[in-house]
């Protein structure tokens, strides 16, 4: 594919207009009288969203070069939901920022390598001023107003999360679902569940719910399939005489097997049920082992040397409890593998602090808190679905927000530490050579934009307040909602230092990159190809161009005004349009409908390719 190449100030503008547009987009979702953005989706109802880096991810401009600029500030976006889970507008923000006041230098003859390292100079002492000004949660009142002010001032988010947050501990797994009713609950799920249920409804034990119930029972954990009914024989006599209960967990269990156990379950010879391990891979396998250490058992496995026929009692776990329904199973150790169990979650802590995979790191801290004893399990419910979505949304920020104030403390929010911030930056720019005091003013200038665009969110004159804001002590700052100023953190206003951190830290590097770029390189767009000719004929009459096409034959239409159209031979598929209308085409020696073509050539629908299917028309 041909590139375009663009040089200096031409590149620089492009970049700077995708930017602008996107930021632009983005801004208004800032404050606590922020507004809304309406998204069209492809298939299924619009989307109302809230959430700065959900609209970042659905933007894609028509120039190539824009679109550039509009993905190098995503990425500020990214990064800062990826460490922090909030944030995200705020990062762009900044960005824009410093890119817009930085351009203006650039262009007047300013080295743009001293002006990043201005910015980086700045930037990194200012983040060390946020982490001072940081101060941890001590109460549960703290956490309830942070999840609140992430919610769009929703108390009642606030309220769940730090109940939630009582439930299963600050460190604990708490997971967003959609409800089926109108109403937002939590339920908190004790012990260790996972998403596996009976094999068979044979195991039931209470007929009126659906579900097995077990208490005081062996656990028998392998990653092997069973089918052959020897290797289970030797551990379930074992078991037999000992008259306690089974549950059996196992990649799979067929055949022969698996009619054994439910004969031997109806006949009341042994109390038992099976279920399939869950996950998949090596994944399937830690959990595994997860379930072995929680109960005081082992995983019975080829791989490390053990075999079912040759099985103990003595590698079988042991729960107090054990609930079994047809999707999930639930287990409650006996509680006396806690040491045990505190190593393996230590194990599992250093594997995510090295993962860099979203995905892997929260499948990892699922199993932390399947370990350390319980899930909470925000339900969302809404009238209507654009309403569910736009309010999980709002939730999973609340408590993204939530868990970076836990792990680096609050700050006053509202904007109000950037803005109070620019105070020092006069006295630190002094150690600066002259260009990298150009940096340290262009940082000086976007730290004002957040509080600026909450303000003219809320409906005044953004300067103003930010110019008030300055003249206020440090920690007072805007209240948007109530429009006062007051002390931010008195008042419940406050921001995760961690959310503030990653914001400012990511948007001064997309900055820098932005400044020091000079050639931008991009894929030139195809143009389009020109719509087929209609091909010659009279009343119907006419003779359509011959060819060799995809199936051996050459596509014909009949016209709908009495002429043959020849169609294009060299492509895989039907073209995107239908100009003429036509509803029939002639393959080989027959005439078939479009419909009719599509069943005969097992091709994707007519309407799904944008040509009309005439119904009425069959095979002549």
């Amino acid at each position: 594919m041909a590139k375009l190449v663009v040089f200096k100030d031409k590149a620089r503008r492009a970049l700077e207009e995708g930017i602008a547009q996107l930021t632009n987009t983005v801004r208004f979702t800032l404050g606590p009288r922020a507004r809304n953005v309406l998204l069209e989706k492809k298939f299924g109802a619009p989307q109302i969203i809230h959430d700065g880096i959900t609209i970042a991810k659905e933007i894609e401009l028509e120039d190539p070069l824009q679109n550039t600029g509009a993905r190098l500030i995503r990425e500020a976006a990214e990064k800062t939901n990826d460490v922090a889970g909030d944030g995200t507008t705020t990062a762009t923000l900044l960005a824009y920022a410093m890119i817009s006041e930085g351009s203006k230098n650039v262009t007047a003859g300013a080295n743009p390598v001293n002006l990043r390292r201005g910015i980086d100079k700045t930037v990194a002492y200012l983040l060390k001023e946020v982490e001072s000004l940081a101060k941890p949660i001590t109460d549960r009142k703290t956490i309830a107003e942070v999840a609140t002010i992430s919610a769009t001032n929703d108390p009642e988010v606030g309220e769940m999360i730090a109940s939630a947050m009582d439930r299963v501990g600050r460190q604990g797994v708490i997971t967003v679902e959609e409800s089926k009713s109108l109403d937002t609950d939590m339920e908190v799920v004790e012990g260790m569940q996972f998403d596996r249920g009976y094999m068979s409804p044979y195991f039931v034990t209470d007929a009126e719910r659906m579900l097995t119930e077990m208490e005081d029972a062996f656990l028998l954990i392998t990653s092997s399939k069973i089918s052959a009914v020897q290797d289970l024989i030797p551990i379930l006599e074992k078991i037999a005489r000992e008259g306690r209960p089974l549950l059996i967990i196992a990649e799979d269990i067929e055949g022969e097997a698996l009619a054994m156990l439910v004969v031997n379950r109806l006949r009341g010879v042994l109390n038992v049920a099976a279920v399939k391990a869950p996950s998949f891979g090596d994944r399937r396998k830690a959990i595994l082992e997860d379930i072995a250490i929680l109960t005081g058992g082992q995983m019975i496995s080829e791989d490390i040397g053990l075999r079912l026929d040759t099985a103990t009692l003595q590698m079988l776990g042991r729960v107090r409890k054990v609930t079994v329904t047809k999707d999930t199973t639930t287990i409650v150790g006996q509680g006396d593998t806690t040491t045990q169990v505190e190593k393996r979650v230590a194990q599992i802590r250093k594997q995510l602090d090295q993962s860099d995979s979203e995905y892997d790191r929260e499948k990892l801290q699922e199993r932390i808190a399947r370990l350390s004893g319980g899930v909470a399990v925000i339900k969302v419910g809404a009238a209507t679905e654009t309403e569910l979505k736009d309010r999980k949304l709002r939730i999973e920020d609340a408590l993204n927000a939530t868990r970076a104030a836990v792990e680096e403390g609050i700050i006053p929010g509202g904007g109000t530490v950037f803005v109070h911030l620019t105070k020092l930056i006069p006295d630190f720019k002094t150690s600066l050579n002259a260009e990298e005091q150009v940096g340290a003013n262009i940082v000086m200038k976007a730290l004002s934009y957040p509080l600026e665009q909450i303000a003219t969110n809320a409906g005044l004159e953004g300067t103003v307040v930010v110019e008030k804001v300055k003249e206020l002590e440090p920690g007072f700052g805007f209240d948007a909602l109530e429009n006062r100023y007051v002390d931010m953190v008195a008042n419940g206003i406050v921001d995760p230092a961690k959310v503030a951190r990653s914001a400012l830290q990511n948007a001064a590097s997309i900055a820098g990159m932005y400044l020091t770029t000079e050639v931008v390189i991009a894929d030139k767009p195809e143009p389009e190809a020109p719509a087929p000719a209609p091909g010659g004929g009279m009343g119907g009459m006419g003779m359509g161009g011959m060819g060799m096409g995809r199936y051996g034959h050459g596509w014909h239409g009949h016209g709908r005004h009495g002429h043959d159209v020849e169609l294009p031979l060299a492509s895989s598929r039907l073209p995107n349009n239908n100009p003429q209308g036509i509803p029939q085409v002639r393959w080989g020696s027959l005439h078939y409908s479009w419909v009719n073509l599509k069943r005969r050539l097992s091709l994707k629908g007519a309407d799904e390719m944008g040509w009309e299917e005439d119904k009425s028309q069959v095979p002549l």
